[in-house]
């Protein structure tokens, strides 16, 4: 629903990630995207926004929740429910609320997290579940949960640090957490941006759901701006995993993808907006 780069006509692209899994008759959408991107393209592509049943948030960036109050709205313009009934899960660690800040941004300190007040968006629906455990969602999607740090060469970026209250100290991206689901042939793991490391992400999906094949990976990677020495581990790694097709997003970066695609051929994609993935 949302991504850098746009598929076709009609669509729009920003930087953020917003995809949405409908399996069976529910509805999760995994993040929400910087602005109200998301829901303009939902409504070019013909989705239902309303039917939404839960939200996941990878993390407290705010390219990754700043739809959050504009998806929120229009899932409460359900015709079939009054607005004071409708109430929507949000799926989250407890860190998404970490006041945290990049100094990337054009040689600048930003602020990087959430950009809402708490209490506005439940007022809108939201009821927040906060936990460092996975979550099932049903019986075959399972949030990741915190994401432990295995991996030598995965680092979370040193320019991402928290300031809360005059206490600046380096953000660990403890609320990282990826989606995974099973199915008749391997895992689907969805990444929001993997800062925890695409390598650590898919070996803590593989213990949450006690399944060691991976059939795809779909999502922010974290690659743009990671050394070679990194990417070509990457690469390895997941020719150990073989996995059969990887679709890139967001901050996987150009040179990162262009390795991946030379190195996997048919089983790469561009996962942009507009993307459809039928499995």
């Amino acid at each position: 629903m949302c991504e850098n780069t746009a598929s076709r006509v009609g669509l729009l692209a920003e930087w953020g990630l917003s995809i949405l899994i409908e399996a069976g008759e529910d509805n999760v959408l995994f993040d929400t995207g910087q602005s109200t991107v998301a829901i303009h393209n939902a409504a070019a592509m013909g989705l239902e926004v309303h039917s939404i049943d839960k939200i996941v948030l990878s993390h407290g960036h705010r390219d990754h929740t700043g739809g959050l109050l504009s998806v929120l709205n229009a899932i409460r313009k359900d015709p079939t429910v009054h607005d004071e009934q409708r109430v929507t899960e949000v799926i989250a660690h407890p860190d998404i609320w970490t006041p945290r800040y990049s100094r990337a941004a054009f040689g600048k300190e930003v602020y990087a997290g959430i950009v809402f007040v708490r209490d506005v968006l439940e007022n809108l629906g939201a009821s927040f579940t906060l936990t460092r455990e996975p979550v099932w969602i049903t019986e075959s999607m399972v949030t990741t949960g915190e994401i432990p740090m295995q991996i030598d060469y995965e680092k979370v970026d040193a320019d991402l640090f928290v300031n809360d209250d005059g206490n600046v100290h380096p953000d660990p991206v403890a609320d990282d957490l990826a989606l995974a689901i099973i199915t008749d042939l391997g895992l689907v793991v969805i990444l929001g941006c993997a800062h925890r490391g695409i390598i650590n992400t898919l070996r803590r999906a593989q213990e949450v759901t006690d399944t060691k094949r991976i059939h795809m990976v779909v999502g922010g990677t974290h690659l743009s701006r990671a050394s070679r020495e990194q990417i070509e581990s990457t690469i390895a790694e997941l020719k150990e995993y073989d996995v059969r097709e990887i679709g890139v997003s967001h901050c996987t970066g150009l040179h990162a993808a262009a390795r991946l695609s030379q190195e996997f051929g048919d089983r790469f994609f561009f996962n942009n907006a507009g993307t459809r993935i039928n499995i």
